[in-house]
């Protein structure tokens, strides 16, 4: 599964490195969210911790792409 971060709407709360820090960073100069995941590709291990990190985020700044491939 992919995940999407909606960088504009982070507020560089922090949660999602805390409960994914395998898939999300900070941004050093903008203290907001970055994925780590490489094109958004998060490893079925990771989905669980993923998904809590989108339940926790303040801003509502992550979902999961939901687009499928035609």
């Amino acid at each position: 599964m992919k995940i999407v971060a909606d960088t504009p709407s982070c507020v560089g709360a922090g949660m999602c490195t805390n409960v994914a820090p395998a898939v999300f960073d900070i941004d050093a100069d903008s203290g907001l969210v970055r994925v780590l995941a490489e094109g958004g590709d998060v490893p079925g291990s990771e989905e669980g911790a993923v998904s809590d990190a989108i339940a926790l985020c303040p801003a509502q700044a992550l979902r999961w792409d939901d687009a499928r491939a035609v």
